[in-house]
């Protein structure tokens, strides 16, 4: 994402910018840290360290299913 671009690619994002957008979602604070929890314990993650926010919100929905 360049400067002054406002485009937000939702396949490509930084955890913080991932932790923005969630918190705008569900109009809570979303912590950065809760994310990178998630990340160590098995949540997807692209090969440079981003967020594909679909891939992400479906392993939380698994992860509810199993109840964790």
């Amino acid at each position: 994402m360049s400067e002054g671009n406002n485009q937000v690619d939702p396949t490509r994002l930084p955890v913080e910018q991932a932790a923005k957008l969630l918190a705008a979602a569900y109009r809570e604070r979303i912590d950065p840290e809760k994310i990178r929890i998630d990340l160590q314990n098995g949540a997807p993650v692209n090969a440079d360290g981003t967020i594909n926010l679909v891939h992400y919100a479906a392993w939380l929905v698994k992860e509810m299913a199993r109840g964790e």
